[in-house]
């Protein structure tokens, strides 16, 4: 596991200019909302030159101290909101440079069936890991569910596993200040004594360092775990591994990460009798769908931006709802969608008819608008995207052949 080469000496690669100019750009082109000094990107960028030269003497001098982060709420569908914590965009910058040096060194070591937030992997990678493997007869399913995971992290094992690899005393203490800097909300600091923010730059990269040595556990003991950041599951040949599995994996999260799974939520079921979800697909038996509850929330986002009275014409209106179309399409198109995407597309022309004529959307209603006006508008067709080759990109092969092998069958 450990890496042939401990990293002594790496502050002075983190606030180095030319890191904090390339931070900069990913940092803009990333986009995002201002944090609690709510300087936004525009306003930085008009004197980046100043705010970097800034940065870069704070760093050096060792008197750099981040922001507290801004707390937000994200909507979940089961009526809870999830908690996301906006950085500074100079808070923002600094991370992005110090995952910059930190990367490199620690995804070498990362095992190779962790999908989450890794270059040239992505989430059609890990569930076609997991097709497979059921293809190959594990089909006892471990679907496992940590309880809020990235408010729980121990920053103390966390730094540890860090200070495995590295050793410099002063990347630990940047780490840890941007681990302690707190949340504000409604003008109140909360401090932060467990936990990787969510929405930090940094945050994926820690978290998946803190869940490495799971992954090489289970891996040492012989199961076939896949994870995708904290959504994981194990495939198993039968019932009775799948008990030892998850009992195995109860110990190592419960016992030494001070992590927990959900009661009920995590579970063992038989792949040809229940459904799992994992990233957001649902996968049963030889069929690979959309989640409910994520079909429900792009629909329901549809409507949002379809509804009749709202100060905007048709052509603004098609240009926020493409991009809308254009991230469900092309991240559920390596599913069985095919008649969904037909469907979904009619039911949403439908909808963009009756806001040019600002009639109420009924089904088989306006159709004086035909669909070759619509797509003149620029109107993106799921159905559309289903023709353009997908390519698993860790390994270049057609996602159906490498999910399905010869035999596909779509709905």
């Amino acid at each position: 596991m450990a890496g042939k080469r401990k990293w002594y000496s790496l502050y002075d690669k983190v606030f180095a200019l030319p890191n904090l100019k390339r931070a900069w750009e990913r940092v803009r082109a990333n986009r995002g909302a201002g944090g609690v000094d709510r300087e936004t990107i525009a306003v930085f960028e008009a004197n980046k030159g100043q705010h970097l030269a800034e940065l870069y003497r704070s760093l050096k001098e060792k008197r750099y101290k981040p922001y507290p982060l801004r707390r937000a709420w994200i909507p979940k569908p089961n009526g809870e909101q999830r908690p996301l914590g906006i950085p500074t965009i100079r808070d923002r910058v600094v991370q992005q440079a110090l995952l910059n040096t930190l990367e490199p060194i620690f995804e070498k070591l990362f095992h190779t069936n962790s999908y989450g937030f890794r270059q040239g992997r992505s989430t059609h990678d890990a569930i076609a890991h997991v097709c497979r493997t059921l293809g190959e007869g594990k089909t006892w399913v471990v679907d496992i569910d940590l309880r809020h995971y990235f408010d729980t992290v121990n920053h103390e094992l966390l730094l540890d596993a860090v200070n495995e690899e590295v050793s410099d005393g002063t990347v630990l203490r940047l780490i840890r200040m941007f681990l302690e800097a707190g949340v504000m909300e409604k003008g109140v600091v909360q401090t932060t004594e467990a936990g990787t923010p969510q929405g930090g730059v940094i945050s994926p990269l820690l978290a998946n360092i803190y869940l490495n040595r799971v992954d090489w556990e289970m891996a040492g003991k012989g199961y076939e775990m896949v994870r995708y950041a904290d959504d994981m599951v194990i495939l198993c040949s039968s019932e009775e591994e799948a008990e030892q599995a998850l009992e195995a994996l109860q110990r190592i999260i419960e016992g030494r990460m001070h992590l927990q799974l959900h009661p009920t939520k995590t579970r063992i079921v038989h792949h040809e009798k229940e459904p799992i979800e994992f990233v957001r697909f649902l996968k049963h038996r030889r069929y690979l769908w959309p989640r409910p509850k994520t079909l429900d929330r792009f629909k329901a986002r549809v409507r949002e931006l379809t509804r009749r009275q709202q100060p905007r014409n048709t052509e603004e209106m098609i240009a926020l709802l493409n991009p809308v179309l254009r991230g469900f399409g092309n991240y559920f198109r390596m599913a069985n969608v095919k008649g969904l995407y037909g469907a979904l597309d009619e039911w949403t022309r439908m909808r963009v008819r009756c806001f040019i004529e600002k009639k109420r959307a009924v089904k088989h209603q306006n159709r004086r608008i035909s669909t070759a006006l619509l797509r003149s508008l620029g109107l993106v067709s799921l159905s559309d995207l289903l023709t353009v080759p997908l390519l698993l990109p860790a390994t270049g092969q057609p996602y159906r052949k490498a999910v399905y092998g010869k035999s596909v069958r779509t709905v």
